[in-house]
């Protein structure tokens, strides 16, 4: 197997990631972002047109698009919502004999019931994805997220577990996969002296400038020059007007990001271990208010990248949580985040999720990252007090 990174920076992050998963470094291969991560890893297991891949109906247009670049089918499943995950029961009915694999995703950093799933995939010998964008640090019945699959791609764009500015990770524990990734990742395109530079640039900017206070303009400022391909951003403008591949898109990862990475994962634990505490006192300020916690699995570890809440109206409360400067996550907005018309370019039919549309429409993510602590948690518990009205007690009171 030759190796084209032999780059210090590129080596030493993958040990630093196979350290961490416990698995063999030649089994990890790098990318510019996580969907070109999947889209490598469709095309070692061979994805091509008339396929279909079976995905859940609440996801990102990022895990749809790769999938359509291959000229194969997205197959949405409605999810469970207990956990916004995948629903295994609701998989079977949705084979056909053009069925190839199961992305099974880790919504907010929430393992999918993957043993159930492995199961379905044996049966009709079908290739098992964890979508693990979300699920870095997390663990599946002690196993961690993305090493029980046949092949998993991790996400370490801004807002991920830890953050490369943008970066996708595949790993497979299959020997013909690994051979097949390593050629990809030796054929696809070194990221430019540009790319480099502008990376490098918001990677600066976004560890002084954005905070807090900064969140909403921040935000919408990033989403508007992303749309108009005036800066790097997670999705460019043409990915999300129709599922057309960019020129561009066939890239590996940089060193700028492998710096970035080795930097992160050096405090992975400690990032890992706030999250989870920052949900112990959502849970409990939920709990005094008689709101229904989200549900945590026997089987699963959540690493709480977001702390979702379910809310009535959730147009208003945006705009209260705005003019007060209170940080509120969208994801997901739309069945397709953040796809909202045309979902039939996705080969979306309305109206085929019911609970996936109907928690689209209802749900809010309260921050867990690095810069809550304990004094900005009360600042939100007060805000969730004056517009408890607007949240629903469970998900069942919205379905």
């Amino acid at each position: 197997m030759t190796i084209k990174f032999q780059n210090t920076y590129q080596r030493a992050f993958k040990l630093k990631i196979a350290e961490y998963l416990g698995i063999n470094a030649k089994n990890i291969f790098l990318f510019w972002k996580g969907r070109v991560a999947l889209y490598a890893i469709l095309k070692a297991i061979g994805i091509k047109k008339g396929d279909e891949v079976i995905l859940p109906a609440f996801t990102c247009v990022a895990t749809v698009n790769p999938i359509i670049y291959l000229s194969a089918k997205p197959i949405y499943v409605d999810i469970d919502p207990k956990t916004y995950n995948l629903d295994p029961n609701k998989i079977e009915e949705k084979i056909t004999p053009k069925t190839k694999a199961i992305l099974a995703q880790n919504t907010f950093g929430l393992s999918a019931d993957l043993e159930h799933i492995l199961e379905i995939a044996k049966k009709y010998d079908l290739f098992v994805i964890e979508d693990c964008a979300h699920g870095f640090g997390g663990f599946y019945k002690g196993k961690p997220n993305g090493t029980i699959a046949d092949a998993a791609f991790f996400s370490t764009q801004w807002n991920k577990p830890f953050s490369t500015g943008l970066g996708g990770i595949a790993v497979t524990k299959r020997k013909e996969l690994a051979e097949k990734l390593n050629v990809l990742e030796n054929d696809f395109a070194e990221p430019s002296l540009k790319d480099k530079i502008t990376l490098n640039f918001l990677i600066f900017i976004k560890k002084h400038f954005f905070n807090t206070n900064t969140y909403w303009f921040a935000l919408k400022t990033y989403r508007w020059l992303s749309k108009y391909n005036l800066i790097l951003g997670s999705s460019q403008g043409e990915e999300l007007e129709a599922p057309v591949k960019p020129e561009d898109f066939e890239k590996v990862f940089s060193t700028v990001q492998a710096r970035k990475g080795i930097e992160e994962l050096k405090k992975i634990g400690d990032l890992v271990f706030h999250r989870k505490n920052i949900a112990e006192l959502y849970k409990a300020i939920l709990k005094k208010f008689g709101i229904e916690p989200p549900h945590e699995p026997i089987y699963a570890e959540h690493t709480y990248l977001k702390f979702p809440l379910l809310v009535k109206n959730r147009y208003f409360f945006f705009k209260k949580a705005e003019k007060e400067k209170i940080e509120l996550g969208d994801w997901f907005i739309s069945p397709i985040h953040p796809i909202t018309e045309n979902l039939q370019y996705w080969h979306y039919k309305w109206g085929e999720n019911f609970i996936a549309e109907k928690i689209s429409g209802h749900i809010i993510n309260l921050p867990t990252h690095s810069q809550i602590d304990q004094s900005y948690v009360h600042k939100i518990e007060d805000f969730l007090r004056r517009n408890q009205s607007n949240i629903y007690s469970s998900y069942r009171e919205l379905l």
